[in-house]
């Protein structure tokens, strides 16, 4: 079965959102007991839906029409981001259902309302994903549960040419904790995958648990009676990994494409762009020198009116400038690197 699975991103004031249900996955057999014995927070989900060739035209197609009707909301932008079919990646699989492969799709839009058959919800992005949040430095999170944890999995290696696969996994993703290196914040997808690898995320033990309950094969990713609870909120099937797939690629896309102004007003203060870019990147950014490089990219003009809400001075408003677009190949805002040890 082909599903489709949607990421639905905006940000409000200083919070990058997404878009969440929660429900019983329309794959799921009736009275699955695997879908329906699960604890609440595991159904929390990205909106989805299968891939109907008789009713949509296209598979984007199909995925606008799931979203509007699980949430209300029209989508704008879309592109379309990572496929994924792991063998029971989707828990109906365990008990007869079939096995469901998912085109995931990145959908820029700005927050609105919500309504639809999906329950659906906003929710901040960094409560899946707290490890990517470096606005105020590194998170404690980090130094705290991940690198020991990461550095007990190195140890229960079965070879040295695991061990050294691993450590050089871990210094790509989390940095070494000893040498200066630096934080690659696109390798978003990187760091989930290794965490659910090592075992120190819930989804990767409710998924092993789970399969053997079914009497299937165990899966590559071993147990761990540590794992951090803290590591952020589980969702349904692997959900979150697509979460971190669409995060790469947004913070890809930041240094190259202007999809940033997708997720702005027609007019807005620089201010309200530096925020949009910080929250997207996880990375705090110099006012001043932000400034600087959106002026010298060309990348807005200003309209000659002002803010008229903001309290105190008021700010300039300036709108994105499209001819941009045909002046370079390359017209994003760019995000200065951060070290991992900072």
């Amino acid at each position: 079965m082909i599903g489709l699975t949607a990421v639905g991103v905006a940000v409000t004031g200083e919070t990058p959102r997404v878009l969440v249900v929660r429900q019983v996955p329309p794959t799921a057999p009736a009275g699955d007991p695997v879908v329906e014995g699960m604890p609440a927070p595991h159904r929390d989900s990205l909106p989805f839906g299968p891939f109907d060739p008789q009713q949509h035209r296209t598979l984007e197609s199909g995925l606008r029409d799931w979203v509007e009707q699980q949430t209300g909301l029209p989508l704008r932008y879309v592109e379309q981001l990572y496929t994924f079919g792991d063998r029971y990646r989707d828990h109906g699989e365990l008990t007869g259902g079939p096995r469901v492969v998912s085109v995931g799709y990145l959908a820029l839009v700005r927050e609105a309302p919500l309504s639809g058959t999906g329950g659906a919800e906003w929710r901040d992005w960094y409560e899946f994903l707290p490890w990517e949040d470096w606005r105020d430095g590194r998170p404690p999170l980090v130094d705290r549960v991940i690198r020991p944890a990461l550095r007990r999995w190195i140890d229960t290696s079965r070879d040295e040419a695991a061990r050294d696969l691993r450590t050089e996994r871990v210094g790509l993703s989390f940095g070494s904790g000893v040498e200066d290196t630096a934080w690659d914040f696109e390798r978003a997808l990187e760091r989930y995958e290794l965490l659910y690898e090592a075992g120190l995320v819930v989804e990767a033990q409710r998924d092993r648990d789970a399969i053997r309950a079914a009497g299937k094969a165990d899966p590559i990713t071993q147990r761990s009676s540590e794992t951090p609870k803290a590591l952020g909120k589980p969702m349904a099937s692997d959900n979150r990994r697509f979460l971190a797939a669409a995060l790469g690629r947004l913070r890809g896309k930041l240094k190259y494409r202007p999809l940033v102004f997708e997720l702005l007003p027609p007019t807005f203060t620089l201010f309200r762009l530096q925020q949009v870019v910080e929250a997207l990147s996880g990375v705090g950014l110099h006012k001043q020198n932000f400034r600087r490089l959106v002026a010298s990219g060309g990348l807005v003009e200003p309209t000659g009116q002002v803010e008229t809400l903001s309290r105190g001075r008021p700010a300039e408003l300036f709108r994105f400038r499209r001819e941009v677009l045909r002046e370079r190949t390359s017209s994003g805002v760019g995000v200065p690197a951060v070290r991992a040890a900072d």
